[in-house]
């Protein structure tokens, strides 16, 4: 049975907190296991991907086959159906030209005193791209991931996809074609983000990492953010859909099941001001659960994590939503836009009932790694400027620093830093023509 909050209910603040702050992730501690793996690697290299890859993917290799080559890559896409090929370019084709429009401008500029001032932006030098593999091996993940890299100008591009027992789902292949990565190494878990973070004689480091992973894969990327950058530590999924009584019951949820079914981790929420179809949304959830092909994982999470919340209107479900700040919103609602405007924290907006979320996972165009677990108060999608950096950038005339640089001195001596202080005092005593 899911969750069921109204907001009339008298407790209905207390518990809705506590359904905000149901932890929805395994409570054992993986940092120390992982601590000693990054350790493993960073100690031997190759040979401990080499070990630790027979151990939990049982599969043997040997340093020259850490990476798929150019013949095995061709192999495998060539079992690719023409279907699957169309569709998955279409797909690298959307994305592509939704992350170009992201791409920001240098800007320059003379201010008053006669400052040049503006900034530039330049791509990351080297990206590695984490895709799971086994039962969640998503050639989804390569083409949001790798385009926004290759929009945003990386050089070196590179993926590490486990492939547990020897499988390869070829689809993960040609994503990676498609989006232009150079190198895809077969290892997984934290020996792989280690691998990307500190380099073997193999696999050469990278400067930034992103991508999705289980439990020890966002260890990792948490242990060596630092030493290179990371997009974000991400947890369970969730969605978040709004609806009032004109919708329709069984798409609203096919919505629900399909975040479900993604993993028993997961969190589908249903808030809506008519009681009428919230009943007839649950009804239409126990119909269509049992038919599904991952009924066991979509029953976990709906029976875990689920929720049903009845508002008084649509203002109050805007309010709920932005405490939930939820990955994905779904609007399927007569006035998606005005409803959007009231709502300030999302990972993505879905608007309309003609706009599944699931859509947003393939082929819409916007990226679809998103902020989880409430982050999305604070934090954005990926994107190409994931990838990029901003450089500032100045140059003074001597007449700026003339005008500027004595505010500089006085701050520089309350501060107790002399030389910070005598480095602009002295070119401004040369301009005075001071012979000290």
């Amino acid at each position: 049975m899911p969750i069921h909050l109204s907001t009339s209910q008298p407790d209905f603040d207390a518990r809705f907190t506590e359904m905000l702050s149901m932890k929805r992730e395994d409570a054992s501690d993986v940092n120390d296991a992982v601590a000693a793996i990054i350790s493993q690697v960073r100690a031997q290299g190759d040979e401990a991907l080499i070990e630790l890859t027979a151990r939990f993917d049982r599969m043997e290799l040997t340093a020259d086959r850490l990476a798929f080559s150019k013949e095995e890559m061709a192999a495998e896409i060539a079992r690719v159906s023409p279907e699957d090929r169309a569709a998955l370019t279409m797909a690298a084709n959307r994305i592509r030209a939704y992350h170009v429009r992201q791409m920001p401008e240098d800007v320059s500029w003379t201010d008053p005193e006669g400052a040049t001032l503006g900034w530039r932006w330049t791509p990351v030098s080297a990206a590695g791209l984490y895709v799971p593999g086994g039962q969640a091996s998503y050639p989804s993940s390569v083409l949001m991931n790798a385009i926004p890299a290759r929009v945003a100008g990386v050089e070196r591009l590179i993926i590490c996809v486990p492939t547990p027992g020897g499988v390869v789902n070829p689809l993960v292949l040609l994503a990676a074609e498609l989006a232009g990565v150079d190198e895809v190494y077969r290892i997984g878990g934290a020996q792989a983000i280690a691998a990307m973070a500190y380099g073997t004689a193999t696999i050469r480091p990278v400067d930034k990492i992103t991508g999705p992973g289980n439990a020890y894969v966002a260890a990792a990327k948490r242990h060596v953010f630092g030493r290179v950058g990371i997009d974000m530590i991400a947890g369970p999924s969730e969605v978040l859909v709004i609806a009032d009584g004109a919708q329709n019951p069984e798409w609203l949820a096919l919505d629900l099941l399909a975040q479900a079914e993604h993993d028993a981790d997961a969190q589908s929420i249903l808030i809506t001001p008519d009681a009428a179809l919230a009943r007839a949304v649950e009804a239409e959830v126990e119909r269509l659960l049992p038919i599904l092909p991952r009924a066991e994982v979509a029953g976990a999470s709906w029976r875990d994590y689920g929720t049903i919340i009845v508002t008084r209107d649509l203002d109050e479900a805007a309010a709920l939503s932005d405490r939930i700040a939820p990955e994905h919103l779904e609007l399927c609602v007569d006035d998606p836009e005005a409803l959007a405007a009231k709502t300030h924290h999302a990972g993505a907006i879905f608007l309309g009932a003609w706009t599944p979320e699931a859509v947003g996972d393939y082929v819409s165009g916007p990226n679809h790694v998103l902020p989880t677990a409430r982050s999305a108060r604070f934090s954005s999608g990926l994107s190409a400027l994931d990838f990029l950096k901003r450089t500032t950038l100045a140059r003074l005339t001597p007449a700026a620093l003339r005008d500027i640089g004595p505010a500089a001195v006085r701050l520089a001596a309350s501060e107790g830093l002399s030389a910070h202080g005598l480095s602009v005092s002295a070119r401004i005593d040369a301009l005075n023509g001071d012979p000290s």
